[in-house]
């Protein structure tokens, strides 16, 4: 913003009262004239001193004007927080892509969106994978060019969109400690989903086994619960019916080398005395709440730590936006 101080008017040299001696002139001055004389000349230079250079001036009624307007730098900080969040934005826009990618090759190369699996689409693992490279992307490429092109809006919508994830994080942790038990059922629903598309899906059969052998468990709530995969079932016709996968033995490996993926078969046949040392017996919902329990402490510092890098870039863009609307304005 300009302003501009008006400075009273200099007398100039060639415009000012002539007070040599004529005709008209007294032959003696008065003291009180020459001592006049001199106040005026130092008043006058002082408004000189004070008002620096003028900006023009007029023959006979000219005015002096000085233009002081402001100016506002980026300081080092302002450029530091400005290439800190293009290129932390920049890392994560590569790995939204990435991760957008794997997604969609998983389901390509799955054939999902045929038209025989187009039912199925929305329980694919990799429908996640690319919902997450989506979100990703639209995020971080939105803070990464705001920040390059100091755009505002797209700052604003990269605030917007942290802010709502914050929010989101919070909401969903609160709601999934006070509702244990209804996220229980989610989870067991998920779990019996992936046993029943075992044999159909890679991606769903890859995650139950490592979940099995990680956790040493077997079905959701007990080995019997493999029932549900019609390839499993007692009712089945092959060579499967009433197995389990291998990954629900207790020693897959035959003499320590070789994986035997038949130690299964035949298990839900047995009681639980004797399928006890053959496979494990309890199931994965309970493996995963010792899990959490297990590890709470980790999961909360994980937790914290997210959920304050988020609000750190929350607080660092809004500084961004602060300094770019101030050096806009005194442009």
């Amino acid at each position: 913003m300009r302003r501009y101080f008006l400075i009273r008017r200099i007398p100039l040299p060639w415009l000012r009262r002539d007070t040599t001696q004529n005709e008209s002139s007294p032959l003696i001055p008065k003291a009180g004239s020459a001592k006049g004389d001199t106040e005026e000349d130092v008043h006058v230079t002082t408004e000189l001193h004070q008002a620096g250079t003028s900006d023009g001036q007029d023959d006979d009624d000219s005015n002096v004007f000085t233009g002081i307007q402001p100016y506002y730098s980026y300081s080092m900080l302002d450029y530091f927080l400005k290439y800190f969040l293009f290129l932390s934005n920049l890392v994560f826009t590569v790995l939204g892509l990435l991760v957008l990618g794997l997604g969609m090759w998983g389901l390509i190369s799955k054939e999902s969106f045929a038209q025989e699996k187009i039912g199925s689409l929305g329980t694919d693992p990799m429908l996640i994978l690319v919902t997450l490279g989506i979100l990703l992307t639209v995020l971080c490429l939105s803070g990464c060019i705001g920040a390059l092109r100091e755009n505002c809006s797209l700052l604003k919508l990269f605030s917007a969109i942290v802010l709502v994830f914050i929010t989101a994080q919070v909401l969903a942790a609160i709601m999934a400690y006070s509702l244990q038990d209804q996220v229980k059922g989610l989870l067991r629903s998920g779990m019996l989903a992936a046993m029943a598309r075992y044999q159909d899906d890679l991606d769903l059969r890859f995650i139950t086994d490592e979940i099995q052998s990680n956790l040493q468990c077997c079905g959701a709530d007990n080995y019997r619960d493999w029932e549900i995969n019609i390839y499993y079932n007692c009712s089945a016709p092959g060579v499967l019916s009433c197995g389990v996968p291998a990954t629900c033995c207790v020693d897959p490996l035959e003499n320590g080398t070789v994986w035997n993926s038949q130690c299964g078969l035949g298990a839900q046949t047995l009681d639980e005395f004797t399928a006890q040392s053959v496979i494990f017996l309890g199931g994965c919902l309970g493996g995963i709440s010792r899990w959490i329990e297990q590890h709470e402490g980790l999961i909360g510092t994980v937790s914290i730590i997210v959920l304050g890098v988020q609000i750190l870039t929350l607080f660092i863009t809004t500084r961004l936006l602060e300094s770019i609307q101030w050096h806009k304005v005194y442009l």
